[in-house]
């Protein structure tokens, strides 16, 4: 390589002819230094002495600076790790940067972190080594305090119209629920979060966080199973610029037949075993088996009759089909031998079939 007219401003020895400088390159004076002088002074990495890291003993979230974070570690080991990791500077001339660490647990509370790297600079490749301390102290994060004091801003109470909830409503509407506040917790959000659960013979209230999370709450459930819901908000404080501060509870009535539930819609073509009830009625007729909806307008509440549930039929013998529209069975009480409907989901050579009886009438419901 050809000698330049240029000399090391420090020592004074001639520097090798230099190429055009690119983005990254040394700039001002560090860039007229020989390679001698300029790695006197070089460090490829800026390590701080000790790292302390605050986490809450509830969650594992850590503090940064005035705010707490989810991290998702494992253990404090995973924590140190990733703070070193946010904490460590690599200069920015250092190209093809490797580096690696090795956590030592020097007590339950203390991790040293010895931490290598190596890069290219100038042409030469560098390393560096660096211990870091790292000191773990607990505490209580702001979610866990509000969840542990019993915070709610938001109530989603469950019932259903003009009925009791079924077992499975319960559970299904609890499902949502709690799915509902896990999925805003995945992408972030700590302040969703439900506090308690209160199990009442009428169903359950949900207590969570927000008006907002209660309002999605009641939302979702309504999606997915029917019904409506209607807000009541309470005054309960004033915050500290004076404005007021209102609980809300979120009323989900769940549609006025269940599925599961047998019902007679009275227009002349017998009872309905119901499937479905988002937006309309949905249902299996029991005479035929031809599915049956709900006019447009009667929505999820058509004037129809209770019969019972599909929980009611018992398994009976079928002593002959007589034809497609007729089929004979024993009657589930007295075992007389009745002829019946012969619905569509009845098969051919079926022994036994469920049946449902109201009153005098014997009615076959499906399987499933």
């Amino acid at each position: 390589m050809s000698e330049s007219r240029e000399f090391c401003p420090r020592c004074g020895d001639a520097v090798p002819e230099r190429r055009d400088p690119l983005p990254g390159d040394p700039a001002g004076r560090d860039a007229l230094l020989c390679d001698d002088c300029y790695f006197e002074d070089f460090e490829l990495v800026d390590a701080p002495d000790r790292i302390e890291v605050l986490v809450c003993s509830g969650c594992g979230a850590v503090r940064r600076g005035e705010s707490w974070r989810d991290v998702g570690a494992r253990d404090y080991t995973d924590v140190a790790v990733d703070e070193v990791a946010e904490a460590l500077g690599v200069h920015v001339a250092a190209e093809d940067v490797e580096w690696g660490v090795e956590p030592e647990q020097v007590d339950e509370n203390t991790v040293r972190m010895h931490c290598r790297f190596s890069g290219v600079v100038r042409g030469t490749l560098r390393s560096a080594e660096a211990v870091v301390p790292v000191k773990v102290s607990r505490g209580t994060c702001d979610r866990c305090g509000r969840i542990a004091g019993g915070y709610y801003a938001g109530v989603v109470q469950v019932r259903a119209d003009d009925r009791q909830l079924t077992a499975e409503e319960r559970a299904e509407a609890l499902e949502i629920a709690e799915s509902y506040v896990a999925e805003q917790e995945s992408k972030g959000d700590r302040e969703a979060f439900i506090t308690e659960v209160k199990e009442t013979d009428d169903g359950p209230d949900v207590k969570v966080s927000s008006n907002r999370l209660a309002q999605n709450v009641a939302t979702r459930i309504t999606e997915e199973m029917g019904g409506s819901f209607e807000s009541y908000p309470t005054l309960v404080t004033e915050d500290g610029d004076g404005n007021e501060v209102y609980r809300v509870t979120f009323a989900v009535r769940l549609p006025r037949y269940a599925p599961g539930e047998v019902v007679d819609p009275e227009d002349g073509d017998g009872p309905v075993l119901v499937t479905g009830v988002s937006g309309r009625i949905r249902g299996v007729r029991l005479a035929t088996g031809e599915e049956y909806e709900s006019a447009f307008d009667e929505g999820e509440t058509p004037e129809a009759t209770r019969l019972g549930s599909r929980e009611d039929a018992t398994e009976t013998t079928v002593v002959t089909v007589e034809d497609d529209r007729a089929i004979q069975v024993l009657d589930p009480e007295t075992y007389e031998a009745r002829t019946v409907p012969n619905p569509a989901f009845v098969d051919d050579d079926a022994d036994a079939v469920l049946a449902f009886k109201h009153g005098e009438e014997v009615h076959l419901v499906p399987n499933e």
